[in-house]
């Protein structure tokens, strides 16, 4: 058994047991990768995956309890790589981070900014995605910590913390009678083409249970991932939008009107997620920090290690 093989058996499941695309990502051949499984199979006495001709198929049972040793031993050889460079290169390194477009776009870049200052030897790797994309990506081992408003909580593979709440706003273009109405009802706001995020992103649920509370159904004509394209379908008078409020800027979005929604629609928390038995750098715990400024390091360690869920938000 060796450290290749290992490797080889997590990179077929990550691929969906597709071994050429396996052999791909490691830059390998297709029969290396076959080979040296069926030969970690041999040393074993079981089978791994399940074969259809010479297709993999799916995992034995054997199998899933194997991968998931073997997901284990490939983070635990990252923390052995990790425990070494804290102490010869304390304060620099790559620091990966999994998120959502909204806050890559308007939330991370002065943390970002304000945290080279202090750590100008951390480069940094951006993954971008949905939820459920940027919390597998941790899992995954592709990045340290992922943000995200919504999906954390769905994997009990990850410690999740919360780090700060937002509300939503309406946009609309000035002049619009919506601009100025007082009071702002969602009964108002539900006589107009609706723009807004799709799916299960931004808050997205809170909006639809607002709606629904009131028993409105707004006609919902667009949904984005990205703020700015439902700012642009606004500016074309498309309909009114509901945005998270930190998306709007007073100065780039000076032809619109924003108005908080946090009396009509409940707030939203974003949180960070962390793989529960990671090993994080001191400068993770210093970005966790200045991204949240209650999440000081003894409260992540309390929370990897199970104690507690006081996080002081």
């Amino acid at each position: 058994m060796n450290l290749q093989q290992i490797r080889y058996v997590v990179e077929v499941v990550r691929h969906n047991l597709n071994v050429s695309e396996a052999a791909d990502a490691l830059f390998t051949s297709q029969p290396g990768v076959s080979k040296q499984i069926r030969a970690l199979e041999q040393e074993l006495g079981v089978d791994i995956f399940v074969r259809h001709g010479k297709r993999f198929t799916a995992l034995t049972e054997p199998g899933r309890q194997i991968v998931a040793i073997c997901e284990r031993m490939l983070r635990d050889m990252n923390h052995l790589h990790a425990v070494a460079e804290e102490f010869s290169r304390a304060d620099e390194g790559v620091l990966s981070i999994a998120t959502t477009h909204t806050q890559a776009r308007y939330v991370l870049p002065t943390v970002i900014r304000n945290f080279r200052e202090r750590f100008p030897k951390v480069r940094f790797s951006l993954h971008q995605g949905s939820p459920r994309q940027v919390c597998e990506m941790v899992i995954a081992g592709e990045a340290d910590l992922a943000i995200a408003t919504e999906g954390i909580g769905d994997f009990p593979e990850l410690v999740e913390l919360p780090c700060y709440q937002w509300t939503h706003a309406l946009v609309v273009p000035k002049g619009h009678e919506l601009a100025t109405l007082e009071p702002l009802t969602l009964e108002a706001i539900a006589r107009h083409p609706v723009i807004t995020y799709d799916g299960a992103f931004t808050g997205r649920n809170h909006i639809n249970k607002a709606f629904l509370g009131r028993a409105l159904r707004p006609e919902v004509i667009l949904t984005a991932l990205d703020s700015d394209v439902i700012k642009t379908y606004v500016r074309m008078g498309l309909g009114v939008g509901i945005l998270a409020k930190m998306a709007f800027d007073p100065a780039a979005d000076a032809d619109l009107v924003c108005r908080d929604l946090g009396h009509l629609i409940e707030s939203n928390t974003t949180r960070i997620g962390i793989l529960r038995d990671a090993y994080l750098r001191g400068f993770v715990y210093a970005f966790i920090e200045a991204f949240a400024p209650h999440l000081k390091r003894d409260v992540v360690e309390r929370a990897l290690r199970g104690d507690g869920e006081d996080y002081g938000l």
